[in-house]
């Protein structure tokens, strides 16, 4: 991440409040934050004074996480191919329903732990179909370089009421009972639902008609697979997930064995992660001007590692406190430099999938990572848990030197001006497969840049649809060269055009300018045919 810092200028912390829309739903899901929090905070005590077993008290926190790792994927493809105002509709109207279930539920008496949990997934439900469509909205709603200032600013208002919603949840807890936090989380979940309805906002629609939900799949997870910033982003997010949730899936145990509290204290520790993070938050636009945002990552991750590793060692909720502020700001400068990443990293016909992706591996990650550390916690001991936590931490750290990360900034594909070629043949839009080819005239002393721009080309082109890429060299006219990829319909050779961003139109400029013949590189389209028999011929003719 060598040039972000001189490149690419990030808006203030507090810049992206401007825009009315984003304020409104902001400020509605910081409301929606404030209640779940509390929910989750009644729920683990509920657990921990049920005498439910370590491993179900740890899964509180992966049963709201794991429905992310099946859904997201879908529910980002739905979020590109349809409204993404009405798939953050649909995920709320979800989280309220179960949140209304759990109240009536506790004011019934119904407190059975596996309940409990499967309420605690139906909520995940509605986060996995709500979060990628919310997070792929922000570059609908605000200008480009806002976007940095935006997930930062997201992250922050989590952690605000992430500093007051468990001590707030374990004063209620303490003072009028869970009924009460329950009834209020599910009153805090109607407040997007009205906010999302009340708001329209502009989103730049394809020319081209909507692709198929299984096709826009496929192509997100291409897309994914040949980007290599994404990639990175999402390897370290999923570990990173799997080792850090141990902080958060492991305090109620940490508060019940090793500092002997009750919900006060739980609440006053999930307040200091949370100020570490609204720290870390407000602090963030200056560390990112003083050394890169890569490098910065690798460091927040070890704090989380000190934190996990600082945890067993004590027994005063002081000193509890303070290691989880330094993991709260860990925590908050990792996953939003990684969102931060791929939104960058993604042009917006794609942007929904790339994150849901990112979402699906990281809630897998601290889906499992509950699970384990739970286990271990279980079976062995607490420390033995967080220390293999931090171990793993340590190692996401430096996986800065083997995967690294840069902000991207020529993933806009602004206005095409891809003409489609005329044709002789009258083609439907499922028409195909189409066969490209592109023939270049390349000078000797120019192969080896030709070389090396094929190579960029080979994955520009296979991750917006090019299937079977090859570069050709006439072995009769050795300086011409024969770029040749297929598509599987006419419709998907138009999007394959339409998805080409500003970077990969440069690109293209650079191998125009290598062209050493006369004209323009010469582009022929062909259909492949399918043969046929004798008597398939004969049959045909009589039709005719």
């Amino acid at each position: 991440m060598q040039r972000e810092n001189s490149h690419f200028t990030v808006s203030k912390p507090l810049d992206p409040l401007r825009h009315q829309a984003f304020r409104s739903i902001w400020t509605a899901t910081q409301i929606s934050s404030l209640g779940w929090l509390v929910q989750t905070t009644a729920i683990s005590w509920l657990m921990v004074t049920n005498s439910a077993p370590d491993l179900m008290v740890a899964l509180v926190q992966g049963s709201s996480t794991l429905p992310a790792f099946f859904l997201s994927i879908l529910a980002g493809a739905i979020a590109d191919s349809h409204s993404r105002r009405g798939v953050m509709l649909a995920g709320h109207c979800l989280i309220a329903l179960a949140s209304i279930m759990l109240a009536v539920s506790v004011g019934l008496g119904v407190v059975n732990p596996w309940l409990i949990l499967g309420l605690g997934v139906l909520v995940g439900c509605g986060a996995a179909l709500n979060d990628p469509a919310w997070h792929a909205s922000v570059g609908d709603l605000l200008e480009r370089h806002d976007v940095p200032a935006a997930v930062t600013l997201m992250s922050i208002g989590y952690n605000i009421v992430r500093s007051v919603g468990p001590a707030l949840g374990g004063a209620i807890l303490a003072s009028f009972g869970p009924l009460t936090a329950f009834a209020l989380a599910a009153l805090s979940d109607l407040v997007p639902l009205a906010v999302i309805c009340r708001l329209k906002w502009q989103v730049c629609a394809s020319p081209l008609p909507r692709e198929s939900i299984t096709t826009a799949i496929h192509d997100g997870v291409r897309f994914t697979a040949m980007s290599s910033e994404i990639r990175a982003a999402i390897a370290r997010a999923t570990l990173f997930g799997l080792a850090s949730i141990s902080i958060l899936a492991l305090l109620p145990l940490i508060v019940r064995d090793r500092l002997q509290g009750g919900p006060i204290a739980y609440g006053i520790l999930l307040a200091a992660f949370g100020t570490g993070a609204f720290i870390a938050g407000l602090s963030s636009r200056h560390l990112r001007r003083i050394m890169p945002q890569d490098r910065l990552m690798a460091l927040a991750s070890f704090a989380c590692a000190v934190c996990c590793l600082s945890l067993p060692l004590t027994s005063s909720l002081t000193v509890t406190a303070a290691a989880l502020a330094l993991g709260g700001a860990g925590w908050l400068l990792t996953r939003s430099g990684i969102d931060t990443c791929i939104q960058l990293a993604s042009p917006r016909w794609v942007v929904g999938r790339t994150l849901s992706i990112y979402y699906a591996m990281s809630y897998g990650g601290m889906a499992t990572g509950s699970w384990i550390w739970g286990a271990v916690a279980q079976d062995y001991s607490l420390s033995l848990a967080l220390g293999g936590a931090g171990g793993v931490l340590l190692f996401v750290a430096a996986m800065a030197l083997v995967l690294p990360m840069r902000l991207w900034e020529e993933s806009e594909q602004g206005d095409s001006e891809f003409v489609p070629p005329s044709l002789a043949l009258t083609l439907k839009p499922s028409s195909g497969p189409i066969v490209i080819k592109v023939e270049y005239v390349i000078a000797e002393h120019d192969i080896e840049a030709f070389l090396y721009c094929m190579n960029d080309r080979r994955r520009v082109q296979s991750r917006v649809g090019a299937r079977n890429w090859t570069l050709q060299r006439s072995l009769q006219t050795p300086t011409l060269w024969s770029e040749t990829f297929r598509t599987p319909t006419w419709m998907d050779f138009l999007r394959l055009n339409h998805r080409l961003t500003t970077g990969d139109r440069k690109l293209g400029e650079q191998l125009l300018a290598l062209h050493d013949g006369e004209h323009c590189p010469q582009m022929t389209l062909t259909i492949e045919q399918p043969t046929i028999t004798r008597r398939s011929a004969q049959r045909l003719a009589s039709r005719l």
